[in-house]
């Protein structure tokens, strides 16, 4: 397929998806949906678009500097390190303004514990491991600041540690971070082209490696702290898309990024309306349904990539 009618399929996908987000409620589908009601709909529909863009976003990116389709932030400890510094504002209570530099100091943190963990052997298959176990110790750090946190309160952070597309997010800062995420990604497409070739074949054609590369991962750990200050954590969002894409033809970045906007977007508009509706009148944590299906595709990918 055609990567210009890719990229116009999944326009409309989203287009697509937020009309059921508009329709679809605790009562089933509706052609006529009371205003306000169509309104708070969308709004929490254009949440979860920024939120999945975000993530899909810093997935591509991940995967790209470590060469391995089964990085992405949730899985590397990324959205795990950015979830403590949330908790951490919340337990010394730090306004909300604050929480994302929290965040964003935390995915940070992820990120140098990673690298420092294997300072000597850049491999890819070693980086993406020790995120891994790394993830499972913001786990733990997690569910201990979770054990301090008042009875009353508790609820409520679980539930956001799950995943949960909120009412009052700032949907300014995150469509903003977005924006120029995929901005900066876009006017660097070229070197991502060519860090896709390899680092041998990218130095000798002159591409400035060392730079480039804290330059995406500061960009990408900036997306993954984003995402997860606005909806707490979601995972495989940003394995899922970028490696489907990619497996429909979209190889290189200047369509790969924004399909990859597109496509996290529809999607986790999709899992937030299906949040809103399997079990009404409850509601389901958002992550818990990303990761329904993220789960098998992160085994399959598993199996296809490692030795």
């Amino acid at each position: 397929m055609r990567p210009a009618l890719l990229l116009l399929l999944l326009a409309l996908a989203a287009l697509a998806a937020f009309f059921l987000a508009r329709q679809a409620g605790s009562a089933g589908f509706a052609w006529s949906v009371d205003p306000a009601l169509a309104g708070w709909r969308l709004s929490r529909a254009w949440t979860a678009f920024i939120v999945g863009g975000l993530l899909a976003l810093a997935g591509t990116l991940m995967q790209l500097l470590l060469r391995n389709p089964l990085a992405e932030p949730f899985v590397l400890g990324v959205s795990g390190g950015a979830s403590a510094g949330v908790l951490a504002a919340l337990l010394l209570g730090i306004a909300a303004w604050g929480r994302e530099l929290t965040a964003f100091a935390g995915a940070l943190v992820a990120i140098a514990l990673v690298f420092a963990a294997n300072r000597r052997r850049l491999e890819p298959t070693r980086l993406l491991l020790s995120g891994v176990v790394l993830a499972a110790g913001w786990g733990a750090l997690l569910s201990l600041g979770l054990a301090l946190v008042p009875d009353r309160q508790l609820p409520g952070l679980v539930f956001w540690l799950l995943g949960e597309i909120r009412d009052d997010a700032d949907n300014v800062l995150g469509l903003s971070v977005l924006i120029a995420g995929l901005g900066l990604s876009l006017a660097g497409h070229r070197a991502l082209d060519l860090l896709r070739l390899g680092d041998t074949q990218a130095a000798l054609l002159g591409l400035p490696l060392k730079r480039v590369r804290l330059f995406l991962y500061f960009l990408a750990a900036g997306l993954a702290a984003t995402a997860v200050s606005l909806a707490g954590s979601i995972g495989f969002i940003g394995l899922v898309v970028p490696h489907g894409l990619r497996l429909l033809g979209l190889t290189e970045h200047r369509q790969l990024l924004p399909g990859a906007v597109l496509a996290g977007g529809a999607l986790l508009v999709l899992a937030e309306c299906g949040s809103r509706s399997l079990a009404a009148p409850l509601q389901l944590p958002v992550g818990a349904l990303t990761a329904l299906l993220g789960v098998p595709a992160f085994l399959w990918l598993m199996r296809r990539s490692l030795p």
